[in-house]
């Protein structure tokens, strides 16, 4: 395992540190090809005073977690490191902080790796031999693509069932049969966890995900939907098979995702574009089950879902406020949602300036990456961009558009340039300024001069 040179010499060269083994996430990470990030060591057979004193003799040594049983060690650049000590966790109370926690430096490996949720999360690194320390049969599950819980104690934090939702999302997982069960028990203890947990979780399928469906298909394996009514109403919601012969609403929001996700207009993407647009894929149909019908057209009976868009907008804010979103967040995929089918409809520069417009703060370039996922989460139909959508994108490029909504061109300087004094009337001649900007009557500050004295005039 490729670990920083400083912190490899400091695990082999101290005989303190002779049980000391690189734990959790970050070897994981590493057997699946990925380098490995926030290195942890959990410590055997030392005492916390000890372990500190020694640390202090490789650098600085941060305090703050002494509580929980953790010190940070900062080797110079090459990073912070957190050392801890092996624990047992006993359920005294409701929450997720309704844990006493016993720090014992001469417990097992075995019981100290069986407090933690899933196998692939239990896999330990020791840093002298080479080797790893596997007592569950982890790294088989990671081969296998299998999510698998440890043991009973798993119960005892919910918070480990969403876990295994982006789990299952970023290393395209499946849970076994066991561990959905396990988790459909405990369905109803979603009350206890703060919302602040419950988003991280979501953050992190959002914009860590590999395969996103898989995430939500662990949801719904795991009985864990029903805690999301936004969702768990998109099952069994039909779909015209003639533009939707993969099936239910459903099973398109879940080819959606995985769509989404292998879009490499998604991938280089920062952050939180990656996540607005994992949100607003899954929320585009939210508002179908509640809007659709089947209605006869031209003598053949036909699934339609009129207005689902705007509603699925309004769907889309209560989901996100029930998983905790940020209000960046908030803002942004409910106008995705509500336009999510205007490519249907914009077939002007008068549309696109306007679609930009109604879109602000985000944009038509979010916009087209959520067309395209939507298009292409409909198997076995071909799994390309659609002409409307590339012809929106072409015209919005053209119309310096696509990455951000129209600025006014017309200001108020430009008004007291014309002798108006400021006062009341100044909104009103900038908003219809600002309109005939976007129906095109002018595209730079020389025609919205002209547009001013017209308007000046009772000519405009």
């Amino acid at each position: 395992m490729p670990l920083p040179p400083r912190l490899r010499a400091l695990l082999n060269q101290c005989p303190e540190l002779s049980r000391a083994y690189v734990v959790g996430g970050c070897v994981r990470d590493w057997l699946l090809g990925e380098t490995p990030k926030d290195i942890d060591v959990e410590v055997y057979g030392l005492e916390m005073d000890r372990l500190e004193r020694v640390l202090n003799r490789w650098g600085r040594v941060d305090r703050v977690g002494k509580a929980f049983g953790v010190l940070k060690l900062r080797l110079g650049e090459e990073g912070v490191f957190d050392f801890s000590l092996p624990r047992r966790d006993s359920k005294i109370a409701q929450g997720h902080r309704g844990f006493s926690v016993e720090f014992d430096p001469e417990i097992s490996i075995q019981e100290a790796c069986a407090r933690r949720d899933y196998t692939i999360n239990a896999i330990l690194y020791d840093p002298r031999t080479d080797a790893l320390v596997d007592l569950f049969d982890g790294t088989r599950d990671l081969a296998e693509k299998r999510l698998r819980h440890i043991g009973p104690p798993f119960v005892e934090d919910p918070l480990r069932v969403l876990r295994g939702m982006q789990f299952c999302a970023r290393f395209d997982l499946e849970a076994t049969p066991e561990t959905a069960a396990l988790c459909a028990s405990i369905v109803d203890s979603i009350v206890e966890l703060p919302v602040e947990r419950v988003w991280e979780e979501w953050w992190k399928w959002a914009t860590k995900g590999r395969r996103l469906g898989r995430g939500i298909e662990f949801l719904r394996a795991s009985g864990w939907q029903q805690a999301y009514p936004e969702i768990d109403a998109l099952t069994e919601t039909p779909q015209d098979p003639q533009w939707h012969p993969e099936g239910d609403v459903w099973i398109h929001t879940c080819h959606c995702l995985n769509a989404l996700s292998s879009l490499e207009s998604w991938r280089r993407l920062g952050e939180t574009e990656r996540a607005i647009l994992s949100l607003a894929t899954l929320a585009h149909d939210f508002g179908k089950p509640r809007t659709t019908v089947t209605e006869l057209r031209n003598g053949i009976e036909r699934v339609v879902s009129p207005g689902h868009d705007r509603l699925g907008a309004d769907l889309s804010r209560t989901f996100l406020q029930n998983i905790g979103a940020p209000n960046h967040v908030l803002e942004r995929v409910p106008l995705l949602v509500a336009e999510h089918m205007s490519h249907t409809q914009v077939q002007s520069d008068r549309a696109v300036r306007r679609l930009a417009n109604r879109l602000r703060p985000a944009t038509i370039d979010h916009l087209s990456i959520l067309m395209t996922a939507d298009s292409m989460g409909r198997p076995p139909l071909p799994q390309t961009i659609p002409e409307n959508v590339a012809d929106l994108v072409a015209r919005a490029k053209l119309l310096n558009l696509k990455k951000h909504a129209p600025s006014p061109i017309l200001l108020g300087r430009h008004l007291i340039e014309f002798g108006m004094q400021p006062c009341k009337k100044f909104g009103g001649v900038l908003s219809a300024a600002f309109e005939a900007q976007l129906d095109g009557s002018f595209a730079d500050e020389e025609g919205a001069k002209q547009w001013l004295r017209r308007f000046l005039d009772g000519e405009a």
